[in-house]
């Protein structure tokens, strides 16, 4: 039996730290208090003005995650990254991002402090760097790991990614000692820890393994955030010993897939460890306890229920939103409000430049019916491609936007150039052109296969783009079926086939012609709903409140 290793900073590195005592809400080293009482910033003076949230409490939490947009993006998690910190502040928290540096920032100047981790077993040293936006602390671990793969930060073998994942999550929990932001450290007190998605998933391991375990932030909590549980971190069973755990903690990262064998599973062990586990909507905290959308860990979803929820991700109101979005000025692009003026007048000036753009007929009486994604299995694209026949057939326009696999761009390629009267294809893709699409398009297609929160729904209702969906995960969640006399806010089908999708997109195409004024009502509920993130943070502050006081 091989003896277990240190902490990050070893026991005897830990005891020798300044006794801390508190100040406000946080807990900071004696011998940082004098100077920092003399220094307070601007920045520290108004956090201390922000309200206390409606249960007085006030939280120290570290959010932690592989990208954060602006800084880095490829999908949703990057937008849950920059939104979330920023509400919680706005409800009263004190809150840090931590995220790697896969690029020097000329915001953040020079390294604000640095410490030596223990990864896997070898002895690392990473340079913090500190920004303060928005109200939120920003905290770029640096390491040459990260700066290796800016142009692709999932890239390498799921090993690799889990090596820069121990090393962030053992860098955001050590940041609470070690980043002085505006001169107070967080220190321990009321700390919550989240952490996004398989890639941190260790955090709640090392948590427990290398400080609860040694005396260390005993009060400390952990929240796992599952955004898609089809990306696990699986490696063959053995590498577990590679983590530099103790024994006693290896088993939980074991995971026996009848259909793809054993292995070893980094999320599998994060829900195990994690205090709370929250999925990225209602419909999806469900799906993945059931064997279908489970992924192989349907068991250890249903085994862990208990602390098993869902909230749906909000709308950065800064980003999207037609009432002020940057993108809807210039070559015919308008803003326009939330209300019937806003649809008849603006959105409809979109739409006109938007078939300028693209080389479409400009015609009013005809509904743009458009898709924003990756082109792949998941996304349902094929449903689409199977129903040319019915974009040929009736009187409508079809944009495409987005990259993936390279057979399902030729085939969109190929439908461009069957139809070039009514169908364009934008392979790759672009912000700017994303948010005119969504503004000019009366539809919007997605028909995933799961989902397990989505953004684009959310975004088309807030622009007036009625959403068609498959309703699993989010897309059940946060889209009302139109029956024809309730308040729904689009239209959804059950199942994955093409005939169904086909079904319920005639029946949103025939509401357009046959029944406008109903069709223009969906569309304007769909604009008027709160979309934003206030209530999604209610609801992550709730649930950081019960890990607080959680056993």
């Amino acid at each position: 039996r091989r003896t277990p290793p240190l902490p990050p900073m070893s026991v005897s590195a830990l005891a020798t730290r300044p006794a801390v005592c508190a100040v406000g809400s946080a807990a900071v080293p004696r011998s940082f208090k004098r100077a920092a009482t003399n220094r307070v910033s601007a920045t520290t003076r108004n956090r201390a003005s922000l309200s206390v949230s409606a249960d007085g409490e006030r939280l120290n939490v570290v959010v932690v995650g592989a990208e954060c947009a602006p800084f880095s993006k490829t999908g949703g998690l990057g937008d849950v990254m920059s939104s979330l910190p920023k509400a919680l502040v706005q409800r009263g928290h004190r809150v840090m991002a931590v995220m790697p540096m896969y690029r020097h920032y000329d915001e953040c100047g020079t390294a604000c402090g640095h410490t030596t981790l223990n990864v896997c077993g070898s002895d690392t040293e990473v340079h913090y760097f500190h920004t303060h936006r928005d109200g939120v602390d920003l905290v770029f671990v640096s390491h040459p790991c990260f700066y290796q793969v800016a142009d692709g930060i999932y890239q390498g073998s799921n090993m690799d990614v889990t090596w820069r994942g121990a090393l962030l999550s053992q860098a955001g929990i050590e940041a609470v000692y070690n980043v002085p932001c505006g001169g107070f450290p967080y220190g321990d007190e009321s700390l919550l820890f989240v952490a996004n998605d398989w890639h941190v998933a260790l955090l709640p391991v090392y948590l427990k393994a290398f400080y609860h375990e040694h005396m260390k932030l005993g009060f400390a909590r952990s929240v796992l955030v599952v955004h898609n549980i089809s990306h696990q971190g699986r490696s063959p069973p053995d590498d577990v010993r590679r983590l530099g755990l103790p024994d006693h903690h290896q088993g939980a990262f074991y995971l026996d897939d009848p259909q793809e064998g054993a292995c070893m599973n980094v999320l599998k062990a994060g829900i195990e460890y994690a205090t709370k586990v929250i999925a990225v909507s209602p419909g999806y905290a469900w799906e993945i306890g059931t064997d279908e959308g489970g992924w192989g860990l349907a068991n250890t979803i249903r085994n862990a229920q208990g602390k098993v929820s869902g909230i749906v991700n909000g709308i950065d109101f800064n980003e999207w939103d037609p009432q002020h979005d940057k993108y809807l000025t210039g070559d015919g692009y308008q803003t326009f409000g939330l209300n019937h003026e806003g649809y008849w007048t603006g959105k409809q000036a979109c739409k006109a430049a938007l078939q300028r753009q693209l080389g479409l007929p400009e015609r009013h009486d005809v509904p743009i019916l458009a898709f924003i994604g990756r082109l792949d299995h998941q996304k349902g694209v094929d449903l689409i491609l199977n129903s040319e026949d019915f974009f040929a057939h009736n009187d409508v326009q079809v944009v495409f936007l987005g990259s993936g696999r390279g057979d399902l761009q030729d085939q969109l390629m190929g439908m461009q150039e069957r139809h070039r009267d009514k169908v364009r294809a934008w392979i790759g893709f672009s912000n700017q052109f994303a948010h005119r699409l969504t503004a000019g398009a009366d539809i919007l297609m997605m028909p995933s296969r799961f989902e397990p929160c989505g953004l684009n729904q959310l975004y088309a209702m807030h622009y007036g783009t009625v959403p068609v969906v498959h309703e699993v995960g989010g897309l059940r969640d946060t889209v009302r079926h139109y029956d024809g006399t309730n308040d729904g806010t689009g239209w959804k089908f059950e199942r994955a086939e093409a005939d169904k999708f086909r079904w319920v997109l005639g029946q949103a195409v025939n509401t357009y012609f046959s029944h406008r004024d109903a069709f223009v009502g969906v569309a304007v509920r769909g604009m008027q709903q709160d979309l934003g993130w206030d209530h999604a943070a209610f609801e992550y502050e709730q649930k950081l409140i019960e890990a607080k006081y959680a056993h």
